[in-house]
């Protein structure tokens, strides 16, 4: 049986997994099959010159690897584990900011057959942060490994 969670378990297992996360009001705004989406207000995020705290913004960065798993793939066989997360910011987030990803569904069966096979698989995550104005505030490439429960 493959258990990945429906997309109300999901939105609520990505805001709700640690303080940290819950403080800074991250939300998830989609979760579907492959695809997420998530948000995050500048209200509570400030830093000295008005606009979004870079740490607020890697992990509004680094957390669609973590989304997507939870839509993507057998939740009791598998978990995720960032490698590495490279950011370039490009301007500031004068504004609440949104991160989109999704994975090809050939892609999410690669990741998975490999990791079943060898214990563990990684995949390339890359994507853009942005503005209310759809302004790319920050681009992001992580690597991310799929590891098998157990292995």
């Amino acid at each position: 049986m493959t258990l990945v969670l429906s997309p109300e378990d999901a939105k609520a297992f990505i805001e709700k997994p640690f303080a940290f996360v819950e403080r800074i009001g991250l939300r998830a705004l989609v979760m579907e099959p492959r695809r997420v989406k998530l948000g995050l207000p500048l209200a509570g995020n400030a830093n000295h010159i008005g606009s979004i705290y870079a740490g607020a913004l890697f992990t509004v960065a680094e957390l669609p690897g973590g989304a997507l798993f939870l839509t993507s793939f057998d939740v009791e066989r598998f978990y995720p584990v960032l490698k590495a997360m490279n950011i370039r910011f490009r301007r500031p987030a004068l504004t609440d900011v949104t991160v989109e990803a999704s994975l090809p569904e050939a892609e999410a069966a690669r990741i998975a057959a490999e990791a079943d096979a060898n214990g563990k698989a990684e995949f390339i995550l890359k994507t853009e942060i942005r503005d209310a104005d759809d302004q790319v505030v920050a681009e992001t490439e992580g690597v991310y490994q799929l590891r098998k429960t157990g292995a």
